[in-house]
């Protein structure tokens, strides 16, 4: 028989699948920073991000080994063919264990999950601020990934969060929102009677 497509091949390995991907983000001097994303797929969790001006092969294996530490890598890392992999990541996911799903060029609907949470990052997040400096993005970052871990709804999830959280029911409270990154968003919860 064919062998399976791609959309298949991601549905039954969800659990030991991961990606890696990168973004651009200009500054308000117009210096561009690269950000790094390493995604687990099966909770839709960002296990790992990095920022730096200039990515190398070093910084990206680099980046991986924090993403994954000790025994907790999973089976596959699917990520495209940009040059910023190089000998050393390539070496580094050996080590590790993790074997290589290569995106076919110029297709980035082959790693879907990660070209999705980059786009919620630029929607929700990046397009709403002016970002000055490296540690400005950073921290900018820290803050939006702490609400999309804890807060924000996924339909892939079934509306949970990539951290479940429990379910409040309507006779708690009356309801109260709490901003977060810097108001951009807000997270709702019952307030005790």
């Amino acid at each position: 028989p064919p062998s399976q497509g791609w959309r298949t091949f991601l549905g039954n390995r969800v659990g030991c699948l991961a990606s890696v991907d990168f973004f651009v983000v200009p500054t308000v001097t117009f210096r561009l920073l690269f950000v790094c994303i390493v995604l687990h797929h099966e909770r839709r969790r960002i296990v790992h991000f990095g920022v730096t001006a200039q990515p190398t092969s070093e910084w990206t294996s680099q980046q991986i080994r924090e993403a994954f530490p000790w025994d907790t890598a999973p089976r596959y890392l699917i990520r495209d063919r940009d040059a910023s992999y190089g000998t050393v990541f390539h070496s580094r996911l050996q080590a590790l264990g993790l074997n290589e799903v290569l995106t076919a060029p110029r297709s980035p609907w082959q790693n879907a999950y990660a070209e999705r949470v980059i786009g919620s990052i630029r929607r929700e997040c990046l397009e709403h601020v002016i970002i000055l400096n490296e540690h400005h993005l950073r921290r900018l970052l820290m803050s939006y990934l702490a609400y999309y871990h804890r807060f924000r709804t996924h339909l892939s999830l079934g509306k949970d969060c990539p951290e479940p959280r429990p379910i409040q029911p309507p006779g708690q409270g009356r309801i109260i929102a709490f901003p977060q990154v810097g108001g951009l968003h807000h997270r709702y919860e019952r307030l005790a009677a």
